[in-house]
Order: structure tokens, then C-alpha cells, then sequence
């Protein structure tokens, strides 16, 4: 499955940089933060599309008041998103000036609207977000656009993962990537549960991978060890700057550290090898190997006093010592000869 220029299945983890509300206001901190994202190696910046109207009423009835303890209590919900959201007028100059510094860009749309917009500007992907799961409308409306389809699993019981999987097909979509998601922020490391990430691949038949809400880069890092082909996390220029995410996002030097240990993660876990390397036959000259260890004459008989399994490598293999003893010498040998 390809993102973009990107191909899951030999190019490694396609890491994202979510910018969501961490532009806090500003068209010059989002053109930033995708020159960041550019400048730290990330493959992606995701945006989000939608406003407050799209995604809920403006009423201040107990239903719509944030609390529970999270970074928002005491505001409303369309309080929360008119603050949050990314002004459609920008979408353009932002894709366009990613694309010109040659980095992804794609978006999460919260309704067909969006989806209608986005469509517009080209994306390489759609990611549907953890809350908007249940909302199986968008996600075929979203999945019939034939592009990439990443679904964070946040708060989704394990038949509704399958209802999503099964509409994306039903519509011919079969680029489907679930993300292993904690829908909590801060997430805390206990209800990570990294161990669904290769269960979500083995048990739908898709690629999985990790959208991270937790602080530090050892979830990232863990999530890759466990096969995550995508993984997500939220980027910000500068805490800062401030803003509804600013608190569970990876600032710069942050993310810049994350992207490297997953990339050094990836030269570790390597691929199944087996071979006899060029490093590995320099090597092998520290093994053990057979050598003579008193002088010998023709017709003596070699004994476990004069051939034993020493280093260096460079005589005949010790698992023939027990074929050797016994035999008889056919030439002379000098103490620390090879024994081949």
C-alpha cells in the first residue's frame, strides 16, 4: 500500500505529525509547523477539517459541557472546536506549501462537507478520527473516494472495527489502515495495550499501526518493535505557543528525538537473516577451530592433549574433534599449527 510517495511494505513507518489545533489562531505558525515536520523528517502533517457547526450544537445544556477531568472541563463543546478548529481558507496554501517543500499533507474530515472539500485539494489519505467511528455514514462516504483510509480505534468496541472494515470494502476500498489509539489526554502508558497493534493486522487483514497520545517516545518506539506500519502523534512548534493540545504535544526537538529512535528501532529489528556476511566471516576468525597443541610426528595418534578447540577460526570446524581423535598423524605437525 502506498501514502503518497510511500510504500508501507519497504519504505518502514510512516511516521505523522498532527498539527490539529497547535497552530493556536495562526496561518504563520501552521506554514511553520509544516516546514518543522518537513525539517525533523517527518512523512506527514495531518490536519483537521471541519467547524464548530460541523460537529456540534452551539448549546450550553449539561449534555455539551466538557468535564471528567480533562484538559477542557468547564467549556462547552462548540467552545472547544470554534477555538480548535483549522479555518477552511487556509487548507489551500497549506497543502500547497507542503507540497512545495515536498512534504505529505492529508487531513481528518468530520463530514461529508469536508470530504467534499478535501477532495478539491488531491489528498494522498483520509484519516477518520477515534470519536468519529460510530459515525459508519462518513466513514463510507469517506472510504468511497478510493484513497487510503486510516481509522484510530480510540473508543471502538471490536465489532464495530469490523462494521468500518466491512463498509470500506463493501465500497471497494481495501487500503485500510486501523490505528491502535487510547482516546485519553495525556494517555497513560498502562492503557496502552501495544499488544493489539499485530492483533488489529492478524485479525482484520489489514495494516495496523499506533495513533499516541501517551508522553515520551517509548510507546512509539514499543509500537514499532510490534510491527505499527503508521504512527501518529501530535507535533507543535512550541508548547509555547499554547492551544487545546499544546499539553500532550511533542514539540520540536521532541519529535525530532521520536522520529530517530523509531528510525534507529528499524535498523535494530532489521529483517530475518541468517546469511554469512562479509562482517560476520570477518568475525568468524574470533570463533574456535582446531590447532595443534604439541609438535607431532607422522603416525602419532592425536589425543586431547595435542588437538584442542581454540581461538582463532582459521582451522578445520570443532564439531570434527571426536571424528579426528584417535586417528593417527599422517605428516608431522609443529605446536600451533592449523589443524585443516
Amino acid at each position: 500500500m502506498k501514502i503518497g510517495k510511500f510504500e508501507l511494505e519497504k519504505d518502514g513507518v510512516y511516521i505523522i505529525a498532527e498539527m490539529s489545533a497547535n497552530h493556536n489562531g495562526s496561518l504563520q505558525n501552521a506554514l511553520d509547523t509544516i516546514k518543522a515536520a518537513k525539517e525533523i523528517g517527518a512523512n506527514c502533517i495531518k490536519l483537521q477539517t471541519y467547524t464548530a457547526d460541523t460537529l456540534t450544537l452551539d448549546c450550553k445544556k449539561d449534555d455539551f459541557m466538557i468535564g471528567g477531568g480533562t484538559l477542557w472541563d468547564g467549556k462547552n463543546l462548540y467552545e472547544l472546536y470554534k477555538e480548535a478548529y483549522t479555518p477552511w481558507e487556509w487548507h489551500k496554501e497549506l497543502f500547497d506549501y507542503a507540497r512545495e517543500i515536498d512534504i505529505d499533507i492529508f487531513s481528518s474530515p468530520f463530514d461529508k462537507t469536508a470530504v467534499d472539500f478535501l477532495e478539491e485539494l488531491n489528498p494522498s489519505a483520509y484519516k477518520i478520527a477515534s470519536f468519529e467511528i460510530t459515525d459508519y455514514e462518513l466513514i463510507r462516504y469517506t472510504a468511497s473516494k478510493m484513497r487510503p483510509i486510516i481509522i484510530s480505534t480510540g473508543i471502538a468496541t471490536i465489532d464495530e472495527i469490523q462494521d468500518v472494515v466491512n463498509i470500506c470494502r463493501d465500497v471497494g476500498n481495501e487500503d485500510i489502515i486501523l490505528l491502535k489509539c487510547t482516546s485519553a489526554y495525556p494517555a497513560a502508558l498502562e492503557d496502552a495495550n501495544l499488544l493489539t497493534i499485530p492483533n488489529l493486522a492478524e485479525t482484520f487483514g489489514v495494516v495496523s499501526g499506533f495513533s499516541d497520545h501517551t508522553l515520551g517516545v517509548i510507546a512509539p518506539v514499543v509500537a514499532t518493535t510490534l510491527g505499527a506500519k503508521v504512527i501518529e502523534k501530535h507535533f507543535i512548534l512550541d508548547k509555547s505557543i499554547g492551544g487545546a493540545d499544546a499539553d500532550f504535544s511533542m514539540d520540536k526537538k521532541e519529535f525530532s528525538d521520536m522520529i530517530k529512535a523509531i528510525r534507529d528501532t528499524e535498523k535494530l529489528l532489521g529483517i530475518v537473516d541468517y546469511s554469512m556476511t562479509e562482517k560476520k566471516k570477518k568475525s568468524r576468525q574470533f570463533s574456535r577451530s582446531l590447532y595443534v597443541a604439541k609438535d607431532l610426528k607422522k603416525g602419532e595418534i592425536f589425543t586431547e592433549e595435542n588437538i584442542r578447540s581454540v581461538r582463532p577460526g582459521y582451522g578445520m570446524h570443532p564439531k570434527y574433534l571426536k571424528d579426528v581423535l584417535g586417528s593417527a598423524s599422517e605428516r608431522d605437525f609443529e605446536f600451533g599449527d592449523r589443524f585443516e
